[in-house]
């Protein structure tokens, strides 16, 4: 594959998380959205590391790393996100018994 069709394909997922942010209320379904939105872009992120030849860190063969090296900091953030997300989650079933987003306000006693 081409730059160009990987690119297309990031735009495409990237675009669908974000209508299942937009468009959803169920929290685990948001979530589930945000990690599609992360893995579009470290789609495109290795993308551009193979084909654009940036001045970056190399391994021992010389080839370049730099967006493999922000991938596994995007996968780190979206591990801590969802942590964090399933936590407030729980939180909000516990106390409303709902995972629906629009009852978060409401989490104050």
């Amino acid at each position: 594959m081409d730059l160009e069709r990987l690119l297309i394909l990031s735009a495409i997922l990237f675009c669908i998380g974000l209508y299942g942010t937009m468009a959803r209320r169920n929290a685990i379904t948001v979530l589930m959205s945000l990690e599609l939105m992360f893995n579009a872009v470290n789609v495109a992120m290795v993308a551009f590391a193979k084909y654009i030849v940036p001045t970056g860190v190399q391994d021992h063969l010389g080839r370049l790393l730099t967006g493999q090296m922000f991938v596994v900091f995007i996968i780190t953030v979206a591990a801590a996100e969802i942590a964090l997300g399933l936590a407030i989650v729980i939180a909000l079933y516990r106390n409303r018994e709902t995972v629906d987003i629009t009852e978060a306000s409401l989490m104050r006693r």
